[in-house]
Order: C-alpha cells, then sequence, then structure tokens
C-alpha cells in the first residue's frame, strides 16, 4: 500500500479497498505496452464499474471502452461515453434498451454468434428505422461461445446483418489456464489468428470487416503482434487478483484490491481465527482452486499490505470467515478487533460484492466510488 493512513483502520469492515497508485500504475502498464505494439486499447469496465474508474482507463469520453452490462451502458452514455462496446451475446429482448442509447448518439455496439440473433436485429431495426453496430463473435479456444473462424455461417451471419455489421469480436478466456510466458504467448497468437482467417474469409466473400477486436488480461500482457487488429480488450488489469498472479501476468505486490476485515473471535480448540468477511463481502469465487497455489478464499495480510505467508481464509459463510493459523502464528497475535487485508481471488467477483469503494489515495487521503448496479 502507498500509504497506510489512520483512516484505513477506522472505517467499518468488512470493505473495499483500492489504493490508487497501483491501479494507475497497472493501467499505464497495459496502455503503454499495448500503444507501443501499435494497436487501440478498448478497456473493459467491468471490474470496477464505476464512473471514476473509468476516468482513470480512458484518456476521454470517445475513446473506445467495453462494458458488460447494458446498466453500465445506460450509465456510462448518460455520463457522456459515446464508443461502447456490449460484450455479452445480445438476447433479443433487449434491442429496444440499444436502440435508446443508440439514439441519444452513443456508438453502442452489440454481439452475437446466431442467425437467430441476426434475424432479431435486422427485423428490429427494420421495424423501427434503427440502425446498429454488430459484431460477431468468434470462438478462438473452444472456451465459451462463438464461431469458429471456419464455421459456414460466419459470412452468412455477416450477409445477413448487413450495414449493420461492423467488425469480429474474440475472447481467449482459455488463456486463464496457461502459467507460463510461452504458453500466454501462443495463446495471444492463437487468438489473433482466429480473427484474422475469419476476416479473410469475410473479405474474400466481399463482406467489409471495419473493426478486429481481441482480448483477456493474460493475452494483452503477452501477445507480441497485433497486425491487422483493431483493438485489444482487457478487464481486471486495473487491480489484477489472485488468480492473474498464479498465471503470471503480476506480481502479488500489484494486487491493488483487497478487502478490510476485522477478528471478531476464535475457535480455540481448532486454531481458527473468525472474521467478519465471509462470501457476501470476499464472493464465492474459488478461482485459484484449480492453479499450482490455491489461496482457498483469499491470501491473508496485514493492515497495513505485508503479506502473512501460509494464511488464507480457509472457509466461509454467510458472513463469517475462517482463517487456519499455522506455522509461526497464533491466535495471541490477532487480538479482537485486529484489522486485516483480504487480496481476492477474482477481483470482478470480489467487487460486485460491495456497493462502495473506499480508495486510499496517493497522497493518504480518502476518495468513494460508487458501483453501478443492475444489467
Amino acid at each position: 500500500m502507498t500509504a497506510n493512513p489512520a483512516w484505513v483502520k477506522n472505517l467499518d469492515t468488512p470493505y473495499l479497498l483500492i489504493d490508487e497508485a497501483k491501479l494507475q500504475r497497472n493501467i499505464d502498464r497495459l496502455r503503454e505496452r499495448i500503444s507501443a505494439l501499435g494497436c487501440q486499447l478498448r478497456p473493459h469496465l467491468k471490474t470496477l464499474r464505476t464512473l471514476e474508474a473509468a476516468a482513470y482507463l480512458l484518456p476521454d469520453k470517445n475513446a473506445p471502452a467495453t462494458v458488460s452490462t447494458l446498466a453500465e451502458a445506460e450509465a456510462y452514455a448518460q455520463a457522456g461515453y459515446t464508443d461502447l462496446l456490449y460484450a455479452v451475446g445480445m438476447a433479443p429482448a433487449k434491442l429496444p434498451r440499444v436502440a435508446a442509447i443508440r439514439q441519444h448518439g452513443v456508438n453502442l455496439h452489440i454481439l452475437l454468434d446466431t442467425p437467430e440473433q441476426a434475424t432479431a436485429v435486422v427485423d428490429y431495426a427494420s421495424k423501427t428505422q434503427q440502425s446498429f453496430s454488430v459484431f460477431i463473435e468468434i470462438d478462438s479456444d473452444d472456451h465459451r461461445g462463438g464461431i469458429k473462424p471456419d464455421a459456414p455461417e460466419l459470412t452468412a451471419i455477416a450477409a445477413q446483418l448487413g450495414s449493420h455489421f461492423s467488425g469480429l469480436m474474440t475472447h481467449a478466456g482459455g488463456s486463464y489456464g496457461c502459467s507460463t510466458p510461452e504458453a500466454l504467448k501462443d495463446f495471444a497468437k492463437q487468438e489473433c489468428d482466429a480473427v484474422r482467417r475469419a476476416r479473410e474469409r469475410l473479405l474474400q466473400a466481399g463482406i467489409e470487416c471495419r473493426i478486429s477486436s481481441v482480448g483477456s488480461t493474460p493475452t494483452a500482457h503477452f501477445g507480441e503482434d497485433f497486425s491487422d487488429i483493431s483493438e485489444v480488450r482487457a478487464g481486471v488489469y486495473t487491480t489484477f487478483d489472485l488468480v492473474m498472479k498464479n498465471i503470471g501476468v503480476c506480481n502479488i505486490e500489484d494486487l491493488a484490491m483487497s478487502v478490510v476485515t476485522s477478528v471478531i473471535g476464535y475457535n480455540k480448540e481448532k486454531n481458527w481465527l473468525l472474521t467478519d468477511s465471509g462470501w457476501m463481502a470476499l464472493s464465492r469465487d474459488r478461482g485459484t482452486a484449480g492453479q499450482a497455489q490455491d489461496y482457498g478464499y483469499g491470501q491473508v495480510c496485514s493492515i497495513e499490505g505485508e503479506v502473512l505467508d501460509g494464511l488464507c481464509v480457509n472457509s466461509t459463510s454467510q458472513e463469517h470467515g475462517v482463517i487456519e493459523l499455522s506455522g509461526n502464528h497464533s491466535i495471541s497475535d490477532f487480538p479482537v478487533g485486529t484489522t486485516l487485508r483480504i487480496l481476492p481471488n477474482h477481483a470482478c467477483a470480489t467487487a460486485a460484492m460491495h456497493n462502495v469503494y473506499h480508495i486510499v489515495m496517493a497522497d493518504g487521503s480518502h476518495s468513494q466510488w460508487q458501483r453501478i448496479q443492475g444489467w
């Protein structure tokens, strides 16, 4: 932590704490990297989902950004942001909300990967005389959704969309299973090559593809060649988390988010500390469980940010956390009322549990950011 002002210990726990200096350093690191490789960054705003964080991530309100809900798109549009990619498959029932945002001069792009979705878009556009900007999702890694680059329906869907078609998007979520720089570089290449191949097929069919969008936090940090790629997306790089640390994208010192918790009691027979941060504060995400180092529900640190080796939150209930003491640690080291910090497995999931974030600014002062809620 940049500073340890008194207010950090004096707020009611549990609460979410963000270190502004680390946040800024993480943002600058990726921005400079992608710029040096000659590509455009389209940051994903879903991790922090606040207007305040957007001001750190985007140089101005016309810069491209990514969102994961229409609630975010509506909030950022109302705040004056004009270029937003809603990077979740389009449910036809949401088209009126998309249209309402676009009618206010916001270029809100939407995503789909089926002929049925394309039909819904074209029909709604015709009925309302509304134009859309549509990306087709490409499956680059068998991870989740999307169309394979060589699938015949790719050109059919693009042709069906006609003037509404803007580009291709892929997300190499499978990169979260990597653990070496070589594997991450290979995954980044695979991701870009899939979009390049799909784009070439469209061009051969006489269909213009204006935007090629790739990205995940791991591949954005390890990709070496973004030629013929319009933009790179990443989200959790703002604060990082223990999953990213295990993958090798960052060091534990780079984690800018933690949950501040208080010791509220003990189970002396089991040598447990009890805290007031259960899964309602930390989330149920166990993303490190399948990785080389499992951090339970989060790594335990002192309130100053010093990692307490061998201590993690081993289990949670709704409002209780359990820390099983081991090694050189004993109950007497943690009097009731002691404040600790818990580093999260998955920053997006942990942030989602908090309506308000407390920010320790670089000068030690206190700021609060309000999370955009809902879908």
